[in-house]
């Protein structure tokens, strides 16, 4: 008699467990407001630049609270930047960089409502540098990756509500650990990035 309640009991567990861990699939996309921040921004009059980001996400629940989910993106960041040049002339520049993003967030989930953090790692896949003429010279612009690192890694957190299937929508906040220019005598900047988007999962309970 034990060992069949004790059989049934774990049964019951198990059938639980399977149905708080249906894990479900996704899209999201949405707009960037990003910036640059760290000693190296000092001296300068750094403003935020509108990016867009989107891609895959998966959550994994591991109980009807608690979820994990990672994520495969593409994000534009970036930052303008204006101040004097060593000739004394004003100048405008705006630096565009795309990451390829793979967040990995622990979940908090409250009847649709959620709030998540966690680390996250970006890979540079293309940068430009565009900056405005002025009587120092012309207006220039062009693609290249050199002067920066090709590897960031910072965290993520944000908040949001999402319905199990479905349409859902967050706001999150990232940046960045590592410099991703280091110049003026090892002083550096990171990224910094506010996310508005929208998702759509499917599967789940």
């Amino acid at each position: 008699m034990k060992k069949t309640l004790l059989a049934t009991a774990l049964l019951a567990i198990a059938a639980t467990a399977a149905q708080a861990q249906s894990p479900s699939f996704g899209i999201k996309a949405g707009a960037s407001l990003t910036n640059a921040v760290g000693d190296g921004a000092e001296g300068f009059d750094f403003k935020n630049k509108v990016g867009f980001h989107g891609g895959f996400v998966a959550n994994l629940p591991l109980s009807d609270v608690f979820s994990i989910q990672p994520e495969l993106l593409y994000s534009m960041k970036g930052y303008k930047a204006s101040g004097i040049d060593p000739s004394g002339n004003p100048f405008n520049n705006r630096r565009t960089l795309h990451y390829i993003d793979v967040p990995v967030l622990a979940r908090i989930n409250a009847g649709g409502l959620f709030f998540e953090a966690g680390p996250q790692f970006g890979y540079l896949v293309a940068a430009k540098f565009a900056r405005d003429g002025n009587a120092s010279g012309p207006a220039v612009s062009y693609n290249t990756r050199d002067g920066y690192r090709k590897v960031d890694f910072g965290y993520a957190a944000g908040l949001g509500y999402q319905l199990p299937t479905g349409p859902g929508i967050g706001l999150r906040y990232n940046g960045g650990f590592k410099n991703v220019q280091e110049y003026y005598n090892g002083r550096g900047i990171r990224n910094s990035a506010f996310q508005l988007y929208l998702t759509y999962m499917f599967g789940g309970k």
